[in-house]
């Protein structure tokens, strides 16, 4: 329908200088599709982008945009969790406009606006979406915190990556970064600090230990450099769960074993590359299937933990959750290679 009700989330504070110029040609190409009834909020910061998310849905919106980086999309996807709408009833989008978009990218979105624009267009017009599991995390910090996951998540390494990349007050450090080097730049740029920050931390203080259950078990106990968590195959730029769609009803754990520090760029080379789960015990990898739920203990507090490139600061334990589902608007060869999976999964 050309004239249903779309409404499109913007962030000011993601993406590249050149990102930052996308944003204004959105309603104008959507209405060359005949969409005339198109809402743009632009926010500064992701707890605007949950708020407004939120409200628009309360106030009937079903169709909604996301136009920034994963931060944005995690915010998005926050506020559509906030109301007491079922999320299958939910449709969002993901246009690309910041420093680590790997749901995007992996929903078969264009870093170029018009080529996305004509992706999502036909994706609203012909309904093409995907389901995608929706994780719960919740942490017991005096007061219960809880967010939600649909891309990635993790801890140690992994998860302070953000407190580098995500500040507001480094959204002009971001641009540049992304218009020098490409999207991937600030995040290359804050795993490398972290991964600093972490070596020089350890030789002052010990390291954690984590104790890791997986549906109810404990499979694990012992120190780790990096806790990445995946929803499914997150393409090239995060590989690990290979061929497994986000809505696959499993999510995944790859925790990273610390063998110390001089193997420490190793590892993450391999594991970025994927090359990793070609020999994993060869460098620290281990890798869990949950079907339910997940929990991460370590020995010490506080911790963080990465929420679709935002950060959560945890006490005690961390607890995952598969919960719900979410639709997610993607390309004609995202959908069929989807469709092929279940399709497969039931013969």
């Amino acid at each position: 329908m050309k004239n249903q009700r779309i409404d499109v989330i913007a962030t000011s504070i993601s993406g590249s200088i050149s990102d930052w110029t996308k944003v204004k040609q959105i309603r104008p190409l959507l209405g060359k599709y005949g969409f005339d009834n198109v809402t743009l909020s632009v926010l500064d910061s992701h707890a605007a982008a949950r708020q407004k998310t939120s409200e628009l849905i309360q106030n009937g919106s079903r169709t909604i945009i996301s136009a920034g980086g994963s931060g944005t999309f995690g915010s998005v996807i926050e506020g559509c969790c906030d109301t007491d709408v079922n999320p299958t009833e939910i449709s969002v989008g993901f246009l690309r406009k910041g420093s680590a978009d790997v749901v995007g990218k992996a929903l078969g979105m264009n870093d170029t606006i018009e080529t996305a624009i004509d992706v999502l267009a036909d994706a609203i017009t012909n309904d093409r979406t995907v389901p995608c599991d929706i994780i719960e995390v919740r942490a017991e910090n005096g007061n219960t915190s809880l967010r939600h996951v649909v891309g990635f998540s993790g801890a140690e390494l992994f998860g302070e990556i953000p407190t580098y990349t995500e500040n507001r007050f480094i959204k002009y450090y971001k641009g540049i970064l992304g218009y020098l080097f490409g999207d991937l730049g600030p995040f290359t740029v804050g795993i490398t600090l972290a991964a600093t920050g972490k070596i020089v931390r350890e030789l002052f203080k010990a390291r954690k230990r984590w104790q890791i259950t997986v549906d109810d078990y404990r499979v694990a106990d012992n120190y780790y450099q990096a806790l990445i968590i995946v929803n499914g195959d997150l393409g090239k730029d995060l590989p690990l769960a290979r061929n497994v769609p986000l809505g696959s009803g499993d999510f995944y754990l790859f925790a990273l074993r610390d063998l110390g520090r001089f193997k420490l760029l190793g590892q993450i080379t391999h594991a970025w590359n994927a090359s990793i789960l070609d020999d994993p015990d060869k460098w620290g990898m281990e890798i869990y299937r949950i079907q339910n739920s997940l929990e991460l203990l370590p020995d010490r507090s506080p911790f963080y933990v990465n929420i679709d490139s935002l950060v959560m600061q945890c006490e005690n334990a961390v607890k995952f959750n598969l919960t719900s589902q979410i639709n997610l608007f993607a390309s004609v060869d995202v959908q069929m290679k989807t469709q092929e999976y279940f399709e497969a999964k039931e013969r």
